[in-house]
């Protein structure tokens, strides 16, 4: 069942929203050649702490998981691109590194990905990490009163066939509010007009993740993280969005910074 969200309770998981976007930005400062990923965890976890906020992955036990998931944050590196857990890594320059989270304060909760290069960029790594995050923009731009979810999934499909790179539907977005996966599911491609209408009072999770080369994924044995199946590099981006009255409202915006200039920040203002 989709629950719709009152103006008051979207104005609370805003709150959680800010919380996530700002965190993110921090973590993205973070990371850097040297850096292992246990020490980038363990930060997020200090500050979940402080804020007096709960990780919405500690404890999560999917059916696809060897779960339960005891961590905060998915950390996914170079060819893993989903659930990548966190565990003794060093980054190295040139390193591909996804930072997924979510987090509930008050129970209300909201979710978000980036993907940062750490050191010396290769420039198809770039382009890739480009191309998720004009995907997300245009289907975050999608997000109007009265239109359909198929519009934002083929706004999503359109931008990442554009780019050259195919799309993978096992994994998607999705519904969000009082927990951190609700109906409806967002796939990353479809067909404009079609699925569910738009209704103010939304709340989705939008997240084109992509491989460079194929649209296979397979698991690592630790039942988790999810790899390109060809091995190579993967990107990832995401954001938290309501639907609002006169058009969108992005829940978890970031302070500005991009990686490229088609940052969501920048592209998903409310009610565009």
């Amino acid at each position: 069942m989709i629950e719709l969200k009152s103006a008051e309770e979207i104005a609370r998981m805003a709150v959680t929203g800010q919380f996530v976007g700002e965190l993110l930005a921090e973590l993205r400062g973070v990371a850097a050649v040297g850096v292992n990923l246990m020490d980038i965890e363990h930060h997020a976890r200090r500050r979940i702490k402080e804020r007096g906020a709960e990780s919405c992955y500690w404890d999560y036990a999917p059916s696809f998981g060897r779960g339960p998931f005891r961590n905060v944050l998915c950390l996914s590196v170079n060819d893993a691109v989903l659930h990548g857990l966190p565990h003794d890594y060093v980054l190295r320059d040139g390193d591909l590194l996804s930072i997924d989270m979510a987090a509930s304060i008050d129970g209300w909760a909201a979710d978000s990905a980036l993907s940062v290069i750490v050191g010396s960029p290769d420039p198809a790594d770039l382009k890739l990490i480009e191309a998720t995050e004009v995907a997300l923009a245009a289907g975050i731009a999608a997000v109007q009163p009265g239109g359909r979810l198929g519009d934002v999934s083929a706004a999503i499909g359109k931008v990442a066939h554009s780019y050259g790179y195919s799309v993978n539907a096992e994994f998607g977005g999705h519904g969000i509010g009082r927990t951190m996966h609700e109906a409806p599911h967002v796939s990353n491609d479809g067909r404009p007009g079609r699925g569910i209408k738009l209704e103010p009072g939304l709340t989705i999770a939008i997240e084109p993740w992509l491989c460079a080369s194929t649209d296979k994924i397979r698991y690592d044995k630790d039942g988790w993280t999810i790899r390109s199946a060809d091995g190579s590099r993967t990107a990832h981006s995401e954001h938290t969005v309501a639907v609002m009255a006169d058009g969108h409202q992005v829940l978890t915006r970031r302070p500005t910074h991009s990686t490229t200039s088609a940052d969501p920040n920048h592209e998903a203002r409310h009610g565009e």
